[in-house]
């Protein structure tokens, strides 16, 4: 079905009200998904908006669909050339003028977008941030009629988010040029500290802040504390065991320990690949290519395999190693279940990751600031990785989601005998002995750590305390409507329970009390110990 400026009659283009059977005729889509049309309505009043909607919660239909009411063109700013390639298509086959414009194109083919785009209408045109910044396209854009920039991946916009990206900074050059333009920004996961910064970068005006769909139903999630990489590795086979149908993502730290997993792998599993930024561009392609075609049902990858990854039947993702912050981990984690249908996500943390993740900031080159922010984002990762909350819960409240559950029944936690989760084997996995050898040695050393979670065993009268500061961080956290683990970790509330500190000079010596947390929390867990003695 072809839109055309035939068709526009059929439009109200006063309507600010998204209308479902415009939904259905040009996108075959039965109904709107949670968040879409509160960030559609507020786009068609043209507002600029940021919207926060996971991994498979349907973002780009909120650009898609501002082109067909308005009857005009919408420019969206994206990452990724296989991305814009991939929604060019959908429209197409969906009757929608589209186009992209990319460094892999000949001039002919960049004059055939442009002849079709003239021709007036609706049009979706997908292009890279560096293109927006060129003076060419800069004076293009003033003289064309547009209904709406969209910045996908726009968390790369600020340096607080977990992608940050130059070309992403310098995009305030789409409100300087186009004021009367609203801009979307969109990503699939932000906190507000991040959202405030794009907001700032972008030169948004006012913009309706959206914050939608983190709760996915379908996934488990689970995290192991593992002791070594033989209890890693373990967990590791016995999550390819359990998943004999579907695609299968495993997200490893490094290069190096990516390809040694693979090599492991592929003496016990069929149809096993690898993926990371060191490989060529054509080997790449030829990878997410035979990932896409079903040649490769389990990949083994680092962080570089990501963005635009559309696959419906990722059964299994697994972290052998624990990423930088969370807002990689949810993103990562996201890539499961895009069909709805059960799916596991696994995280496989020890300590030696955290100081492999300490290494990467510590070698970086950002202002201290940054650095401090990356630092304590590390640290609520590795919180979140200890905790004993409902992890769905914890994450809605981290991102403010406009939804909040006390227990989801479907992680590690709230549902430890889930016939979902990924259980340890008793058999360790002698026969990859030599090849275990080869990821150990690419893990840099760790000093050796503090008392473990599992060092610190409590009496009754020191278990009770323990389940009595657990109580008041529940009640503390959700009083400040902040996730458990920001408050204290399990970890921090055990050596509180051991130690049972008589007044602040104590507690300041406790593992896990800094300043700003005994200034904030101090006086009252004070309280709660004592009432406990």
């Amino acid at each position: 079905m072809k839109v055309s400026t035939m068709q526009s009659n059929s439009f109200v283009h006063g309507s600010s009200s998204a209308d479902a059977g415009i939904l259905n005729k040009y996108f075959n889509l039965p109904q709107f998904r949670r968040g879409q049309k509160e960030i559609i309505e507020a786009v068609l009043q043209k507002k600029d908006v940021l919207a926060v909607l996971p991994t498979g919660g349907g973002k780009s239909l909120c650009y898609q669909y501002p082109a067909v009411h308005f009857q005009q063109l919408v420019i969206v700013i994206s990452p990724l050339i296989a991305l814009m390639k991939d929604q060019t298509t959908a429209l197409k086959r969906l009757g929608i003028p589209s186009g992209c414009l990319h460094s892999g194109q000949s001039d002919d083919e960049k004059r055939e977008v442009f002849a079709e785009l003239n021709k007036g209408g609706p049009f979706i045109l997908y292009l890279s941030p560096e293109r927006a910044q060129k003076e060419g396209f800069q004076k293009w854009i003033q003289q064309r009629p547009i209904a709406l920039f969209a910045v996908d991946e726009a968390h790369c916009v600020s340096q607080w988010g977990h992608d940050f990206r130059e070309e992403y900074a310098q995009l305030n050059v789409l409100k300087k040029l186009c004021p009367e333009v609203p801009i979307l920004a969109l990503t699939a996961s932000a906190t507000p500290t991040v959202l405030d910064d794009i907001s700032k970068h972008l030169k948004l005006q006012t913009p309706e802040r959206m914050v939608h769909g983190f709760y996915r139903s379908n996934l488990y999630y689970q995290v192991e504390l593992c002791e070594n990489e033989e209890a890693k590795l373990e967990f590791l086979l016995q999550s390819l065991k359990q998943t004999p149908e579907g695609r299968i993502i495993i997200y490893c730290g490094t290069r190096r320990v990516t390809e040694s997993t693979a090599e492991l792998l592929q003496k016990k599993f069929k149809q096993v690949g690898f993926y990371h930024a060191g490989l060529s561009p054509e080997v790449r392609a030829q990878t997410q290519d035979a990932y896409t075609k079903g040649d490769l049902r389990i990949l083994v990858a680092t962080n570089a395999f990501g963005m635009g990854i559309d696959q419906p039947d990722v059964r299994l993702v697994v972290h052998y190693q624990i990423t930088a912050n969370i807002d990689a981990l949810y993103q990562e984690m996201g890539r499961a279940g895009r069909d709805s249908a059960n799916s596991t996500c696994l995280t496989l943390y020890s300590k030696k990751d955290k100081g492999l993740q300490s290494y990467f900031i510590h070698s970086s080159e950002a202002p201290e600031e940054i650095k401090s922010a990356r630092w304590r984002n590390l640290e609520a990762l590795v919180n979140y990785s200890e905790g004993s909350e409902c992890r769905h819960a914890e994450i809605l409240t981290y991102y403010k989601d406009s939804q909040r559950i006390e227990r989801c029944g479907h992680c590690d936690n709230c549902d430890p005998k889930s016939h979902r989760k990924v259980v340890k084997p008793a058999i360790p996995a002698m026969m990859f002995d030599q090849t275990l050898d080869k990821i150990k040695t690419t893990l840099k050393k760790s000093k050796k750590q503090k008392a473990t979670e599992a060092d610190l065993v409590m009496d009754a009268k020191q278990e009770a305390r323990f389940e009595l500061l657990k109580k008041w961080r529940k009640e503390k956290a959700k009083e400040l409507d902040a996730p458990a683990f920001v408050v204290f970790s399990d970890q921090t509330l055990k050596h509180l329970a051991i130690k049972n500190p008589k007044d602040l000079n104590d507690m300041r010596a406790v593992h896990g009390v800094g300043d700003h947390k005994l200034e904030k929390f101090g006086k009252e867990v004070i309280s709660e110990l004592f009432m406990s003695n």
